[in-house]
């Protein structure tokens, strides 16, 4: 890999990173749904007349919409409302990959390695260890949210596969403008139109600056700064620069909102990160054969890795309904 493409690998880790600090500061400007709400509908228009059709059929995109806009971020929006703190949560939903894993064993028949199933240990570990830090510390419903939304994000990668979109940007776009409308209900209908108009009519350069940052810097630039590199890039090359977004993610929180790092945190963080390097990273088995290395999506905000770089079709038809989409990580920024 060329310097320069180091280099953009570790700035869309950067990106994603510093997207969990700037959710928070937002947080403080709109109420979590209405915040998810437009957030999707900044990065879809005017993108989704730039980039053509969808390429992929509508229930994938109606899918992975729902499960990627609506629940996990969704969840990940209130839990971080409810105060679970920006650095933490950019680590807890590295779970992602976990749950991925699973579900992935349960509905595409993909059966883990020995070594990938003892880094799903490791990250759960860290997870339970998270999970004392913040309870001792902080909300535990916050942190209970966040997990549920890593879970969410593991059940849109699941879509992701089968979908096996040829063009990421296009396919994120498309998936952007499913969750507008529902997230704008939910909001209406849990945090009411008072509230949604009072942020509204507050709206100040900062709430706009976190806006644009959280649409168009972490999802439309990070995203498809990631899927640029996967397509001149293998997946197992690219994939561990998604471990360096909780990194910047905590670092951020540190310097510009004071987050503590505690050393259960930073004990948490090493688990958590090592098991999902070995779960994303290591080769695993599909049906008893080997399978190409995953590659590892972002858990924020943003955007998830969604496709690999292209390869030639066999000559028969696959011998599994994901065989097209092996390159592909146990998906997950949307990394958005």
């Amino acid at each position: 890999m060329r310097p320069s493409h180091l280099l953009l690998g570790v700035l869309v880790a950067v990106l994603w990173g510093v997207n969990f600090t700037v959710i928070e500061i937002g947080l403080g400007h709109f109420p979590p749904l209405l915040f998810s709400a437009l957030r999707f509908l900044v990065a879809a228009v005017p993108a989704v007349f730039l980039v053509g059709r969808p390429r992929v059929a509508w229930k994938w995109i109606v899918g992975v919409g729902l499960a990627l806009g609506v629940a996990k971020f969704g969840l990940l929006f209130v839990g971080m409302g409810m105060g679970m703190p920006a650095g933490l949560s950019s680590l807890v939903l590295q779970v992602q990959a976990v749950f991925t894993a699973v579900f992935a064993a349960g509905f595409l028949g993909e059966r883990p390695s020995r070594v990938r199933a003892a880094g799903m240990v490791v990250a759960l570990a860290g997870i339970g260890v998270a999970a004392v830090d913040e309870g001792a510390s902080g909300p535990l419903g916050g942190f209970l949210m966040v997990v549920a939304a890593a879970a969410a994000w593991g059940v849109s990668n699941v879509l992701t596969r089968r979908a096996a979109p040829p063009d990421a940007l296009n396919f994120m776009v498309w998936v952007s403008t499913v969750p507008v409308l529902p997230l704008l209900v939910l909001s209406l209908l849990t945090e009411g139109p008072a509230e949604d108009l009072a942020a509204l009519r507050a709206l100040d350069p900062a709430g706009v600056g976190a806006l644009l940052y959280v649409a168009w810097g972490a999802t439309v630039l990070g995203f498809g700064a990631w899927g640029w590199l996967l397509r001149r890039h293998p997946a197992s090359t690219v994939a561990p620069f998604s471990l360096l977004v909780p990194v910047f993610g905590m670092l951020s929180a540190a310097v510009f909102l004071d987050e503590a790092v505690t050393p259960l945190r930073w004990c948490a963080a090493a688990l958590l990160v090592g098991g999902v390097a070995l779960t994303s990273v290591v080769p695993g088995r599909r049906g008893g054969r080997a399978a190409v290395p995953s590659a590892a999506r972002p858990p924020s905000a943003a955007v998830p890795s969604l496709a690999a770089a292209p390869r030639p079709e066999p000559a028969g038809p696959p011998a599994h309904p994901s065989a097209h989409s092996s390159d592909i990580t146990d998906m997950g920024e949307s990394r958005i």
